[in-house]
């Protein structure tokens, strides 16, 4: 089965920087799910997915644009350090820990650049927003997706959403 709008895909990759280092990898664990069309997915990537089947192993390099964002200097904001998490106990915050916060847009990976007692400044792009990267990518399975997964705009099951 080709992969198109509303399967599940299940997938692994490695994600390496221009240098080649390795920053992550989703082959020690299960596959990642998504439901492909729907926009869970970095643009580049499900781009990138349309139209493969199982058993596909390829690479790819995406641009900024097309992977987690071009850096955005004005992206610098002073939040509450109570709205921080990810913090073990009552570890204090400190410049270049990586935290998570709420916004409106739902959870966001946050990095700490300077820590204050009550308020922390902190840079609200990604870590690998900037960043040239390339995908190592094997996909394991294809399928069509549930009336539910479609309902709900996501895959459940192992790799995927668990209700």
């Amino acid at each position: 089965m080709k992969i198109t709008d509303k399967t599940v895909v299940q997938f692994h990759y490695t994600l390496k920087d221009e240098a080649g280092e390795q920053l992550e990898s989703s082959f020690d664990s299960n596959p990642l799910a998504y439901l492909h069309g729907q926009k869970n997915m970095l643009v580049g990537v499900e781009n990138s997915l349309t139209g493969k089947e199982t058993g596909d192993k390829y690479s790819i390099t995406l641009q900024p644009e097309d992977a987690y964002g071009v850096y955005q200097e004005d992206a610098v904001q002073r939040i509450p350090a109570k709205h921080l998490q990810g913090s073990a106990g009552n570890t204090k915050w400190k410049a270049g820990m990586v935290a998570v916060v709420q916004t409106e847009q739902g959870q966001r990976q946050v990095t700490v650049i300077k820590s204050g007692k009550f308020i922390v400044t902190v840079d609200m792009n990604s870590p690998l927003a900037g960043k040239v990267l390339t995908f190592d990518i094997e996909v394991v399975d294809v399928r069509a997706a549930t009336d539910e997964e479609v309902e709900h705009g996501h895959a459940h099951g192992v790799g995927g959403h668990q209700h």
